[in-house]
């Protein structure tokens, strides 16, 4: 993991259970003899992430109806840290400031990645999604934990920049967590490789960490859904310094990275993060001189 994410050393579950005393209803023992949680259970999940952001956010009330996707907060800070990361080493300047402004696009009922941007970095943070009860739950999390988060329905399901960006805007960045799957049925493929690996069986297999419809898959699948958001956000090019977007299959990137420089992209960047056994990474992109960006980053700063 990055090295400032609070959870790189993993979990301390006696921490964990004095800021939230029920998830030690969902404390196991380990093999080793070390105190865990069942992964395959999706109130553990969403509990102990409860807890995380509680204990390390001061995030005091965090709740997801059953059936919507429950992010892991550890991957999705390291997310937040790296492209952090990458605006810094870019632009050379303090990017920790309520005056960055950044777009998820996507957010989903958990409103995930704004919480920790602005509890990280203290971004200013627009979040969209085209689900109306996303959007409606994602508002009452930033409306209860008094977070300065704006959430946006896109009411464009084919869009992810109009409507919700501003002609007036600049934004410093942007990210997103595609939906992976190009159906149903590939998406509860995955829930079974996921269940056989958590269970050692597929029957009965179920998403321990939920997931809609939009959440999960699109025609097209993730590549089919970033080559999209590639093209028609070089419409925006004056707009965002930074384009982002996890990227789940590396097998993606090349054609990924051809459909960039043929849109007219002129700095693109594959960030690799790592999270245990899982390898992960973020595709970013600008259409913008970095002397430019540089300039605008700094006029917004000032």
């Amino acid at each position: 993991m990055h090295p400032k994410n609070r959870h790189a050393n993993g979990y301390d579950f006696d921490a964990l259970c004095r800021s939230l005393p029920c998830l030690e209803n969902h404390i196991i023992t380990r093999r080793d003899g070390q105190p865990s949680i069942d992964f395959s259970d999706p109130n553990a999940l969403k509990t102990l992430n409860q807890a995380l952001l509680k204990h390390h956010y001061h995030i005091d009330i965090w709740d997801l109806p059953t059936g919507f996707l429950c992010p892991p907060v550890p991957g999705r800070a390291d997310y937040v840290h790296h492209l952090h990361d990458l605006l810094t080493n870019d632009s050379g300047l303090d990017v920790a400031h309520h005056k960055v402004r950044v777009l998820d696009v996507g957010t989903g009922a958990s409103l995930i990645y704004p919480i920790l941007g602005h509890k990280l970095f203290n971004w200013q943070f627009v979040a969209s999604d085209i689900d109306p009860q996303s959007v409606k739950l994602a508002k009452q999390l930033a409306q209860l934990n008094q977070l300065p988060i704006k959430v946006q329905q896109q009411k464009r399901p084919s869009s992810y920049f109009n409507g919700i960006v501003k002609a007036q805007d600049t934004l410093v960045a942007t990210l997103c967590n595609p939906p992976f799957h190009d159906s149903e049925q590939s998406a509860q493929a995955g829930s079974e490789r996921k269940w056989r690996n958590l269970k050692g069986q597929a029957k009965g297999a179920h998403l321990n960490f939920g997931g809609r419809a939009n959440e999960l898959w699109c025609q097209g699948g993730e590549l089919g859904f970033v080559r999209d958001m590639i093209l028609e956000s070089s419409h925006y090019a004056e707009q965002v310094l930074w384009f982002s977007s996890l990227i789940s299959k590396k097998d993606n990137l090349r054609a990924l990275k051809n459909t960039l420089r043929k849109a007219g992209a002129i700095n693109i960047e594959v960030v690799n993060m790592a999270q245990g056994q899982k390898v992960s990474r973020f595709l970013a992109w600008s259409f913008m001189p970095q002397s430019e960006r540089q300039a605008r980053l700094e006029q917004l700063l000032c």
